[in-house]
């Protein structure tokens, strides 16, 4: 396999030199996060924005919102992107039990799912809701993944494909037109902020944000036929229009804090943490569903210096469960650690070996972010704590 070194700066338009937001943990790698002139991130920005929001207006925008689209016959009027996890169940009990709506639950199936993942899905779908899964060709999975794993840096590639195309199949087969997902993660995590005023986002906007700008039938070129990538691509536009599809946030309506939606799940949807914390972070409750999760984020942290505890202490940094002295003591002792658990699975469902696998993720080093230091081992250039 001819792997070639990856130009990560001109692929995310990344700025050379690397700082820190002086309020959280997250740096301005980030790719389309904005710093402003105090150095404090657009995220941490959105949070100060969403604390002084008329949360009860928001509310009666979505029971307005309800209302248009509420059907009173029987049918489904609302469709839930929701895999089991805690922030999905959140959504689709607060729909069907605080305001009405008659939901269908939908899932795009992992890479690999964990027991955890599979028993929590299990647990919502008995706490009464209807549910689709979706399961394409696993073999067509695994060259996707093979594939976004060297081109992309991203294993994960071909589930979130099916994560935001394939609730837009399910809704269009079934006259349902509007979504509601959970958070939206350009303004809570830091990025394009023009949905902190709006609650929707356009079809358009998802291979910009959510597919580092690569479609699935970009993939014909390496081989993988327009048959096998059908699943994984969103309907015509022209069937998304007539159906007068519109995505919506749930996180512009209710205040957004992924910790309050665990113990509301825990507590409505049956939502059971992991055992033991996530590889490379200290939390027990978020993205538990996939054995591959942690190739994610590791490969976040190769390519941007920002891990998987960097993301996590940001997020409840800015919902004030945890002091940024905390936090980076967090990244310190957590991000980068190397998602060992399953591993040899990884590297068996890409059909790749080990050598190959380091040179994949050393493509991926860009030196404004790494270098070696005298015992050749790799090293970060700039690091939060001192």
């Amino acid at each position: 396999m001819d792997i070639k070194k990856k130009n990560v700066i001109k692929m995310y338009n990344l700025p050379k030199k690397v700082m820190f937001c002086k309020r959280c943990t997250i740096s301005n790698q980030r790719p389309r996060i904005i710093f402003d002139e105090k150095q404090i991130c657009s995220a941490c920005n959105f949070a100060d924005f969403k604390k002084n929001l008329d949360w009860p207006n928001r509310e009666e925008e979505l029971k307005r919102l309800c209302d248009k689209f509420r059907k009173n016959n029987g049918d489904y009027d609302i469709l839930i992107p929701c895999s089991g996890g805690k922030d999905g169940d959140y959504v689709a009990h607060q729909m069907k039990h605080e305001y009405g709506m008659n939901p269908l639950a939908v899932t795009w199936s992992p890479l690999k799912y964990t027991d955890i993942g599979k028993k929590n899905l299990q647990a919502f779908i008995e706490s009464g809701f209807n549910h689709i899964l979706g399961t394409p060709d696993p073999n067509v999975t695994r060259k996707l993944t093979e594939l976004s794993f060297t081109h992309l840096g991203d294993p994960f590639q071909p589930f979130i494909y099916g994560q935001y195309n394939f609730p837009l199949t399910v809704a269009v087969q079934n006259n349902i037109s509007l979504i509601m997902y959970g958070e939206n993660g350009e303004v809570e995590y830091g990025g394009d902020m023009k949905n902190a005023y709006i609650p929707n986002r356009t079809v358009e906007d998802q291979v910009r944000h959510y597919f580092s700008g690569v479609s699935p039938k970009d993939w014909e070129k390496y081989g993988v036929s327009k048959d096998q990538l059908k699943l994984f691509e969103a309907p015509d536009l022209d069937k998304i229009k007539k159906n007068k599809t519109e995505i919506h946030f749930f996180s512009y309506y209710k205040y957004w804090d992924p910790q309050e939606n665990f113990y509301y799940a825990q507590e409505k949807c049956g939502f059971q943490p992991n055992p033991e914390r996530n590889e490379g972070t200290f939390s027990k409750y978020a993205s538990l569903d996939d054995e591959f999760d942690g190739f994610h984020f590791y490969l976040a942290y190769i390519k941007f210096g920002i891990g998987r505890a960097t993301s996590d202490t940001a997020h409840e940094i800015r919902d004030k469960k945890i002091s940024r002295e905390e936090g980076i003591a967090l990244v310190k002792k957590y991000d980068g650690e190397f998602p060992k658990k399953y591993f040899k699975k990884f590297l068996d469902f890409c059909s790749i070996d080990e050598k190959t696998f380091e040179k994949i993720i050393d493509s991926w080093r860009s030196d404004h972010i790494w270098y070696k230091d005298n015992s050749d081992n790799w090293k970060l250039k700039n690091r939060i704590w001192k």
